[in-house]
């Protein structure tokens, strides 16, 4: 192994996963920590992306699974460490991207990694040390009211500053846009001065190639999975990756079920298009409260619906209704009820003959993949930057989409499913 991932959910596992692949490097998505026995369903890959849920779960627990997951890793032989977090650098002041990160750097013995989650393709640009989204500053955008890490800043340096003892810097666009030796002086110079982390402007993907080619010899890299990019070349230029590891091309038999638990506004637009076609469950948090049997009833419904139509089940909510939820439930409690709900249901699909899943949302898509018991993905073709699809590895293989909220356009939903083969 080459290349050792940690992703903190898994949406963002395998878009990282579909961005490696599509450079030529052989990969397989690992669910959880592995042990020896899910270590060994890796095979060969040159890289290996552990996917995790740790986005907002306590800080204590997310540090102590991106440990075990690194210790894993390593006794594998991963060379260089990736630490992969969202591209809208969803967390708190609590974490928990600085924890993990200040977790990964001790254990490594690292004084310096940088901090670059702009994926360009998807309308992030970082630009000094400013996150946008689109035309708008991370704080403008509908991230500033997401239900479990509201953004209300842009600042990365800020951000990042507020999660670790670590002392932050930036490398601005001016050093970015000339060369890897200019990239190179600038971060040495800002691990002379004491930094811990090097927050990066991004503005193109051409710069995230000089970004990876820059840092090819630092043990931990984080960011956002564009920057992964430009590493497997790293590897090329050294002489260790020599496969083209191109995707493979993903199928899929059963009916299809789009399960949404994401209230971004990417995924409420794309419901909408969604259930326009095809037959749709709203999932109520009130009546997911009080009735515990309320999968059956979704699923007693799902069982009555015309075999070949695919299934749209929801819990998605605009932001007025989720804060209205939290109120009544706590912000914890509603997610995991309505998580809950919707990995239940996603079992029983399979039970009916259901194989082919569409998620939307990284918790959700967590829940799902735990629910389903899959302990392995290989990585398939691409859907939308950042969402490819994906087949489990094991008895019974399945076929998965795992959306990240904000990713894709109105269409996604059919688009999946018509380059499904």
């Amino acid at each position: 192994m080459l290349l050792g991932a940690i992703a903190d959910d898994f949406t963002g596992a395998t878009d990282l996963g579909s961005i490696l692949a599509h450079e030529g490097m052989p990969v397989v998505q690992l669910i959880g920590v592995p042990d020896a026995a899910s270590m060994a369903l890796a095979g060969d890959a040159a890289a290996v992306v552990v996917a995790l849920k740790t986005r907002t779960v306590p800080a204590r627990d997310a540090t102590t699974q991106s440990l075990a997951a690194l210790g894993a890793l390593r006794e594998a032989g991963a060379e260089q460490i990736f630490f992969k977090y969202c591209s809208t650098f969803d967390s708190t002041d609590d974490g928990n991207i600085g924890p993990v990160a200040d977790t990964l750097a001790q254990a490594l013995g690292i004084d310096l990694a940088i901090v670059c989650p702009a994926f360009p393709a998807n309308g992030r640009t970082v630009f000094r040390g400013h996150l946008f989204v689109g035309d708008q500053l991370l704080q403008d955008s509908p991230m500033r009211n997401h239900p479990l890490t509201p953004m209300r800043r842009s600042s990365l340096v800020d951000l990042m500053s507020a999660q670790s003892a670590r002392p932050v810097g930036l490398v601005r666009y001016d050093v970015v846009g000339q060369d890897v030796t200019t990239i190179r002086a600038e971060l040495a110079r800002l691990r002379d001065a004491g930094c811990g982390y090097a927050v990066t402007d991004a503005i193109a993907d051409a710069d995230l190639r000089r970004l990876g080619q820059a840092v090819h010899d630092h043990p931990l890299i984080t960011g956002g999975s564009a920057i992964a990019m430009g590493l497997p070349d790293n590897f090329r230029r050294a002489g260790k990756l020599h496969s083209d590891g191109t995707s493979q091309a993903i199928s899929g038999s059963g009916r299809a079920a789009i399960l949404a638990g994401s209230c971004s506004a990417a995924t409420r637009n794309q419901l909408r298009r969604a259930c326009e076609l095809w037959p749709s469950y709203r999932l109520d948090i009130d009546a997911i409260a009080e009735d515990e049997h309320f999968a059956t009833k979704a699923l007693t419904w799902a069982a009555a619906q015309p075999e070949q139509s695919p299934l749209v089940i929801y819990g998605s909510a605009d932001p007025e209704a989720v804060a209205m939820a939290q109120a009544r439930y706590g912000r914890e409690r509603a997610g995991a009820m309505m998580e809950q709900a919707i990995g239940d249901i996603a079992v029983g699909l399979r039970r009916q003959g259901a194989g082919r899943f569409l998620v939307a949302g990284g918790e959700t898509s967590g829940a799902v993949v735990s629910a389903l018991g899959v302990r392995a993905l290989h990585i398939g073709q691409l859907i939308a930057p950042g969402v490819p699809w994906t087949r489990s590895i094991g008895q019974r293989p399945v076929a998965l989409a795992l959306k990240s909220g904000n990713f894709g356009g109105d269409s996604f939903f059919e688009h999946a499913l018509d380059v499904l083969q």
